[in-house]
C-alpha cells in the first residue's frame, strides 16, 4: 500500500477505527469528526451515532450506554453528497480533526463512493487540515491489490485494515504517512496497545494470504467470477419478473431489490425487505448462505470455482420464481 509508511497492527477493525480517530485528534489537535450515514467502522462509542435532525448537526448515540457527550463531535452525512461535505468543512472546518469513510460502502449493503465524493474529501481535508481516513476493512484485499483507494486514485492520511489481511483470523492493522503514525507511543503522545496485537498465529495466516493474493492474474480471476455471479442473478430475476439489481468491484458485490443501484443509504432503505428475507430463506433452503441482511455487502473468494458459482445461479432461479409468486 504505497500510502502506508508506518503501520500498527491490532486484533479488529473497532480497535483499528477507534485507534485511528484517537491518532487523528491527537496529531491535529481538534476534537471534530465527520462520518456518512450507513458507514460502520466500528463499535467504539464515539462512532455508534445515528444522523441528527438537520442536515449539518451532530449525531444522536444509536446505542445504548453512550453518553450524548461522547457523540457531541461527530457529524455524520449523506454520502455521495459532497456539497454537504463542502458547507460541513465551512461551517466547522477549524475544528475537524478526521473525515473517516468507507470509499466502497459496504454496511449499507455495496454502495460506491463516487469519484467526485472522494476527491472532494481528500481536497477539503488538505486545505483545512484535517486527515482522511479511509477504512479499507471490508475493501482492503477484496476490490483490488492496493485496496479500493488505488482505483480511486486518492491517497488517504490514515488507512484501516480488518481480518481480511489474516486471511479471517483476528488481525486488523492501521497505517498511514509516517508524521502522523509517529505521533502514536512511544514515539509520541497518542497512546495505543493491545495485549493480542500482532499475535503471530494470526500475523502468519496474514503472510500467507498476502502471498497468495500477490499471484499473476488473482484480481482478473476474482473480479470475472464475481461479474459471473451478478449477471446470472439479474438474468435469474429478470426471467422471472422480479425488480432486482446487482453490482461488484472485485471481489466484492450488492444485490438489492430494487430497480436501480443505489447511490447512499436513503436509497438502500427503500429495498424490498420481504421480498430479500423470502429470497434469503429460499436460497438457503438450497445450500447457499448469503448475508442474512439486506444491509451487508457479500464476497466472492478464489474459492468459489465455476461449479460454485452455477449452483449458485441455479438455486437463484428456483428462488426468485418462488418469490415471483409470492407478490
Amino acid at each position: 500500500m504505497p500510502s502506508i509508511e508506518e503501520v500498527r497492527l491490532v486484533s479488529s477493525g473497532t480497535e483499528a477505527g477507534m485507534s485511528a480517530i484517537r491518532l487523528a485528534r491527537g496529531f491535529t489537535g481538534r476534537n471534530k469528526i465527520i462520518k456518512f450515514e450507513g458507514c460502520y467502522h466500528g463499535h467504539s462509542d464515539s462512532l455508534l451515532v445515528k444522523a441528527g435532525s438537520g442536515m449539518l448537526t451532530f449525531g444522536n448515540p444509536s446505542s445504548a450506554g453512550v453518553p450524548a457527550s461522547v457523540t457531541e463531535h461527530t457529524l455524520v452525512l449523506e454520502y455521495n453528497n459532497p456539497t454537504q461535505l463542502e458547507d460541513a468543512f465551512k461551517r466547522y472546518g477549524d475544528d475537524i480533526a478526521c473525515v473517516i469513510v468507507e470509499a466502497v460502502a459496504g454496511n449499507m449493503n455495496m454502495v460506491p463512493g463516487t469519484p467526485e465524493f472522494i476527491h472532494a474529501m481528500r481536497d477539503l481535508c488538505t486545505r483545512y487540515g484535517a486527515l482522511l481516513i479511509v477504512d479499507e476493512v471490508m475493501t482492503g484485499f477484496r476490490v483490488a491489490l492496493q485496496g479500493a483507494q488505488s482505483l480511486y486514485g486518492v491517497t488517504p492520511d490514515i488507512t484501516m485494515f480488518g481480518k481480511v489481511i489474516g486471511g479471517g483470523m483476528p488481525v486488523a492493522a492501521f497505517g498511514g504517512r509516517r508524521e502522523v503514525m509517529e505521533k502514536i507511543a512511544p514515539c509520541g503522545p497518542v497512546y495505543q496497545a493491545g495485549t493480542l496485537s500482532g499475535n503471530p498465529v494470526a500475523v502468519a495466516c496474514g503472510l500467507a494470504t498476502l502471498k497468495l493474493i500477490q499471484e499473476e492474474g488473482f484480481y482478473d480471476r476474482l473480479a470475472a467470477q464475481t461479474t459471473k455471479l451478478i449477471t446470472g442473478l439479474k438474468a435469474a430475476a429478470d426471467v422471472e419478473g422480479v425488480t432486482f439489481s446487482a453490482q461488484s468491484i472485485g471481489g466484492m458485490f450488492g444485490l438489492y431489490f430494487l430497480p436501480q443501484l443505489p447511490t447512499g443509504f436513503a436509497d438502500v432503505m427503500k429495498s424490498d425487505g420481504k421480498r430479500f428475507n423470502l429470497f434469503f430463506h429460499e436460497m438457503l433452503n438450497r445450500g447457499v448462505y448469503l448475508a442474512p441482511s439486506l444491509y451487508e455487502a457479500g464476497f466472492v473468494s478464489s474459492a468459489h470455482d465455476d461449479v460454485a458459482i452455477e449452483e449458485t445461479i441455479a438455486a437463484a432461479k428456483e428462488a426468485f420464481a418462488v418469490v415471483a409468486k409470492a407478490e
